[in-house]
């Protein structure tokens, strides 16, 4: 009776650890960064990109773009934007549900960052971060991290 016991405890140990460790894998691999996201950003759903008015779904790793009057999901970026880089240009934080329902405001609101360049995404910041850790341009974007109050700042929405 005592090996029963010992037997089941053991199995039943086991199997919650399995399930601690599942739960742990899911909650890190949901909502990674890519790593040509702006800099500064604990948590992004949806990156608008305002240089060819789409969206990137960072949860499933897509792209929403217009297609004709419907927008469509897909993995890769069509043939026409193959010379597009997604660590030059400029990103603009969403994090509503189904952001391209409001693209008339972003497109309003974000067309004239279609040229500007000046954004830092998470890889450059992460190798300045590393290399120069004194650089008066990191204490500002360490400041961004902590700050809660990201809607009046440009590259942010939250509609």
């Amino acid at each position: 009776m005592k090996k029963l016991f010992v037997l089941a405890a053991f199995i039943a140990g086991a199997a919650l650890t399995q399930v601690a460790g599942a739960q742990v894998s899911v909650s890190v691999n949901i909502g990674s960064q890519p790593q040509w996201g702006p800099s500064g950003y604990n948590y992004a759903r949806y990156y608008y990109i305002p240089e060819i008015n789409a969206y990137y779904d960072v949860a499933s790793r897509t792209y929403i773009i217009q297609n004709g009057r419907r927008w469509v999901t897909t993995r890769n970026l069509p043939g026409r934007y193959r010379n597009f880089d997604l660590y030059r240009t400029y990103k603009v934080v969403v994090n509503s549900d189904r952001p391209w329902q409001n693209n008339t405001v972003h497109v309003r609101n974000y067309s004239r960052y279609r040229t500007d360049y000046s954004q830092i995404n998470i890889r450059d910041y992460n190798g300045r971060r590393n290399n120069r850790p004194n650089d008066r341009r990191d204490n500002r974007y360490n400041n961004r991290q902590n700050n809660q109050h990201d809607q009046g700042r440009p590259g942010y929405d939250r509609h």
